[in-house]
């Protein structure tokens, strides 16, 4: 990228007005990510296209059409820049560009994350959110706080991503769970955090999860035990996350902005059912 084409994407932060781009190539998302480009070095519009289908981005159906009419109607750009522009400014976050999607319902994502009305990734440097048309707004409160930890968090650890390890992402996955129930309520907390119960979730870690925390994201292992599937329940990495953090909490007072550079392994050292614990001989 030119450094004329890094000042311009660096001009470009906050909600990005993809309503318009929607307007004009609903039908032709891959033309359409040719904007993105400058957002993802080294992709083609192709690349980040399939990449994001597997976070909730759009396919071009009636259903997805429906959901953007909401969007447009609802005006969620707006709303989305306010929450923006409390929670950077509440958190010392940094400025970013937001794009916003439709949600592709019944893509194969919701296996992963179990919420149908709404999904989101991050990345260090750039956030998406894929919404579809919730009766409480509040529910694009609670995604928006939960990648913009995600965010926050990304930059202060400031790791490569190949780098990252299952513990890593586990609690980091926690942390912004936990955010989402300080800042919006339990009622919307995701439904994988009440998937199991303590008994169970002691016996999934001693199980499956102790002896692989050092795994890491580019071994095959790390999204297994993340996502499960096979033999390993569904989305267990994520509630052991949750239940890991809102643990420590009870003993340990919480500040957001600690939560984004506490290394993930202080977690688990406490008192605590989920520390590390030496293999049997």
């Amino acid at each position: 990228m030119s450094a004329e084409e890094d000042k311009k994407v660096s001009e470009k932060m906050g909600v990005i007005r993809t309503d318009q781009w929607l307007k004009d190539d609903f039908d032709r998302p891959i033309e359409m990510f040719k904007k993105l480009i400058p957002y993802f070095k080294g992709q083609n519009e192709n690349k980040i296209y399939q990449q994001l289908l597997k976070f909730g981005m759009y396919r071009p159906n009636r259903l997805s059409k429906k959901n953007l009419k909401w969007m447009l109607e609802k005006n969620v750009w707006n709303k989305v820049d306010q929450l923006f522009q409390h929670y950077r400014s509440s958190w010392s976050g940094p400025d970013i560009p937001i794009f916003l999607f439709p949600l592709d319902q019944a893509g194969g994502f919701l296996i992963r994350r179990q919420e149908s009305n709404k999904s989101g990734v991050s990345f260090p440097d750039k956030m998406f959110l894929f919404l579809s048309g919730v009766e409480d707004l509040k529910e694009i409160e609670a995604v928006f706080v939960h990648e913009f930890h995600h965010v926050c968090r990304l930059r202060k650890i400031n790791k490569n991503m190949n780098e990252y390890t299952l513990l890593d992402s586990i609690i980091i996955e926690g942390l912004a769970e936990y955010a989402v129930m300080r800042n919006c309520g339990r009622p919307y907390i995701a439904n994988w955090c009440r998937l199991y119960s303590a008994s169970e979730m002691e016996h999934f870690w001693e199980q499956f999860f102790s002896r692989h925390l050092a795994r890491r994201k580019d071994e095959r292992i790390h999204d297994d035990l993340l996502y499960g599937g096979g033999r390993i329940p569904k989305l267990l990495g994520y509630a052991l996350g949750f239940n890991i953090v809102e643990n420590f909490y009870k003993n340990n007072q919480y500040s957001t902005k600690l939560s984004f550079s506490i290394p993930a392994t202080k977690y688990i050292e406490s008192n605590n059912i989920f520390s590390i614990k030496k293999p049997k001989k």
